[in-house]
């Protein structure tokens, strides 16, 4: 069932448009990223469902009430800022409690409140100490406590672990959609880290220029993507320039080796088109019967922590990324060895020159 609906959005500041034709719909308790890069329109339209911001058409609605054009005070949303935006002056517990006694709550309840949430983000002996006197990761369970205090219908968190170091931010991650899944709320995330919207999300909404170009869960995005730009924002892809050989049975030549895809190609014979194929989709050696084979010249070997990124020259200018995982019997190919590499026909997509995205289900302008 819809508890949180966004129909129609559109934002405008001037002749800009920051956000058009945005449509959602997220159940009570789901958890729901906006990803994309960097003025996509996500973090507006964050601030238009908290009331920062006024949709310049659409509506919003949370459990069915339109809330539109009614006030932040009004919505009984909860927000976490980027900044953390905690009270230097006031300690832990009082920031925790600053909504409870702006609505005129009893102290006994206020301070019942803020001892539960002090427990649930394990801070349980830090309520009487200052935000200075906290860490970053600290802090920022900290203003999620307090977002939390008034028990909020919707919770919302805009880029909440920008700031932090790589570790906090993997061990914060899991704290926040643990205490998410806890309370059941209904959130949403804002972010331009993939991997931070994959591992958290019950969907993922990926965003470009205003506009929606997917919403699926964390599996479809990154094993169907919907659109060229989904493809390559959302995980690492290899595109490889291809030429069409025989559209019906899906063989297509790269560099001068042929391969073949498992589906037939929206393209005319001869025509130029682009293969986008995953990295953990390839692996070093000919494979077995059936699989594709190219071969190549190894131009780069990276120690990536649990994954070795190895790099193969194919032909001029073509170049394939591999992930190898790392473990202590891995033998590593030398720089200039002559390698062959393999993948399957089934699973890499293909990009027309327009673009457009084809998959054994659609074809998508873009």
């Amino acid at each position: 069932m819809t508890f949180l609906q966004l129909t129609g959005i559109r934002k405008e500041f001037g002749t800009s448009i920051a956000v058009q034709d945005f449509n959602l719909e997220a159940g009570a308790g789901e958890f729901v990223s906006f990803l994309g890069p960097s003025g996509c329109g996500k973090t507006t339209t964050l601030r238009m469902i908290a009331g920062f911001e006024k949709p310049t058409s659409g509506t919003i609605t949370i459990d069915g009430r339109d809330i539109t054009r009614i006030p932040p005070n009004r919505r009984n949303v909860g927000m976490v800022f980027q900044s953390y935006a905690l009270f230097p002056n006031m300690t832990v517990a009082d920031n925790i409690g600053f909504g409870l006694k702006v609505r005129r709550k009893a102290g006994d309840q206020i301070r019942r409140r803020v001892a539960e949430l002090l427990e649930l983000i394990n801070l349980p002996d830090k309520g009487h100490r200052f935000p200075f006197q906290l860490s970053g990761g600290q802090q920022q369970r900290v203003a999620l406590a307090r977002a939390l205090a008034f028990e909020p219908s919707v919770l919302l968190l805009d880029e909440p672990l920008s700031a932090l170091d790589a570790k906090i931010r993997v061990t914060l991650r899991h704290e926040i959609r643990s205490i998410q899944r806890q309370l059941g709320i209904t959130t949403v995330y804002v972010t331009h880290d993939q991997e931070e919207a994959l591992s958290l999300s019950d969907r993922v909404v990926v965003m470009s220029e205003g506009r929606v170009e997917q919403i699926g869960s964390p599996f479809e995005v990154y094993n169907f993507p919907a659109t060229s730009f989904v493809a390559s924002f959302v995980g690492t892809l290899n595109v490889l320039p291809a030429t069409v050989i025989e559209a019906a049975t899906g063989r297509l030549r790269i560099g001068g080796q042929d391969i073949r895809i498992d589906a037939p190609v929206n393209a005319a014979a001869a025509s130029d088109v682009s293969l986008a194929l995953r990295p953990e989709m390839v692996s070093l050696g000919a494979g077995p019967d059936g699989a594709n084979v190219l071969r190549g010249k190894v131009s780069d070997v990276s120690f990536l922590g649990s994954i070795v990124r190895i790099r193969v020259t194919v032909a001029d200018g073509v170049v394939v990324t591999l992930d190898e995982f790392n473990e202590p019997t891995l033998v590593l190919p030398q720089l200039e060895e002559h390698v062959a590499l393999s993948f399957p026909a089934k699973g890499p997509l293909l990009l027309s020159a327009n673009p457009v995205l084809v998959t054994d289900e659609l074809a998508v302008e873009v």
